[in-house]
């Protein structure tokens, strides 16, 4: 973790509320693996938690008073009451993700206390790896240390935090960007049940490295398009009579295409054949088979291009010069919503240079950016920083 980080929170606290903090908690950004638009159809996920984290630090107060400084923002500032209702401010997006958690709580009668928070993070915010998700369960976990807040589990946290995104901020999203931030495990990715909420780390080999590349393609489509999707998987479990994709096989689906528009056939076909790569997936990477686990990232990639149409053509064309470097070494796929974002690369240590050196060289965002180049280790969930 960023020592520089967490100095810097500390220093802002105590330069923006004249006194130090007394508690620091961080909670980590994500990169999935695989298993893309499954997660809100009940399937499965094997996403690991990163490097970049969100940092909070922290005092109680003695009122019932939050104050919220978001040193990302140019040292903004937020202030409510928790005994007022709490409101979506329209002028300050960041600042709905932590009035959101702190509504869940309330709303769940838990025992709040007044608290001044600085935040602060490095994980990159839109480019798909969470950064949302990472504040949200930061929050959560700073509240949980509280008095009477001790029982709450990490997936009682993840599913605060998914709840407030959903109920306050307005993102409909699925619920493994905050089960793997609050339950990551170093070293391992998380395969992930988002119908049970059952999670099982599966180890990453050592020799193995996480590429996160960043195409600088703006994801100004990510949010309708994300919505339309969701509909479009909800439209043929109904016609199957099934609760969600999770529940349908590929024979089944494959024998009645005809009773589905093609459009609607195709997304439930990526769905459904996604939560079967995520189970080899989760298999080849326990067993150090990065060939394995590189094949089946190319299909969930061209699944998701071909399929459920969200990438687009700057992100094919890092993933092939990716690719290239890469062959049977490793694997590479687009990675989050879709519409521009990230790709991820599972590669040999050795590999990272050649990779970085191609892409640099090869690739260029439509505004001319060069790729922006993340080495990522898998990391621990939520916790408290100690001293």
């Amino acid at each position: 973790m960023s020592e520089s980080l967490i100095s810097r929170t500390r220093a802002a606290f105590e330069s923006g509320f004249g006194t130090a903090p007394a508690i620091t908690v961080q909670a980590p950004g994500r990169v999935n693996l695989i298993g893309e638009h499954t997660d809100y159809n009940d399937g499965l996920v094997l996403p690991c938690a990163i490097d970049y984290r969100t940092v909070i630090a922290a005092r109680e107060r003695e009122d019932r008073s939050v104050r919220v400084l978001a040193l990302d923002y140019e040292g903004a500032l937020d202030a409510f009451s928790l005994d007022a209702p709490i409101e979506r401010r329209d002028d300050a997006m960041w600042a709905n993700y932590v009035r959101g958690v702190v509504r869940e709580l309330l709303r769940r009668g838990l025992p709040l206390r007044g608290m001044d928070l600085a935040i602060s993070g490095d994980v990159p915010q839109g480019a798909g790896l969470s950064s949302s998700a990472s504040l949200t369960v930061a929050v959560c976990r700073l509240f949980a240390t509280l008095p009477g807040l001790e029982d709450l589990s990490p997936i009682d946290m993840a599913l605060v935090a998914q709840h407030s995104e959903n109920d306050f901020v307005g993102t409909q999203c699925g619920n493994m960007d905050q089960i793997i931030s609050s339950c990551g495990v170093e070293g391992n990715a998380l395969l992930i049940d988002c119908r049970s909420l059952e999670t099982r780390p599966v180890p990453i080999p050592a020799d193995a490295a996480i590429m996160i590349l960043h195409s600088h393609v703006k994801r100004g489509l990510v949010d309708s398009e994300y919505n339309t999707r969701r509909k479009q998987c909800e439209e043929a479990a109904r016609h199957f009579g099934v609760a969600a994709l999770r529940d349908l096989d590929l024979a089944t689906l494959q024998a009645r295409e005809a009773e589905l528009d093609p459009v609607t056939f195709r997304r439930a076909r990526h769905v459904i054949t996604e939560n079967a790569r995520v189970e080899g997936a989760a298999a080849a990477l326990a067993a150090g088979d990065l060939a394995r686990l590189g094949r089946l990232m190319a299909e969930s990639h061209v699944s998701m291009r071909d399929d459920f149409e969200i990438t687009v053509p700057p992100i094919d064309r890092l993933v092939d010069i990716v690719g290239a470097v890469v062959k049977e070494a490793g694997g590479v796929r687009m990675t989050g919503g879709g519409f521009g974002g990230c790709i991820v690369a599972v590669v040999p240590q050795a590999l990272v240079e050649p990779v970085r050196e191609a892409v640099l060289r090869d690739y260029r965002a439509p505004g001319g950016e060069q790729s922006t180049i993340y080495v990522c280790r898998a990391a621990a969930g939520a916790g408290v920083v100690q001293p």
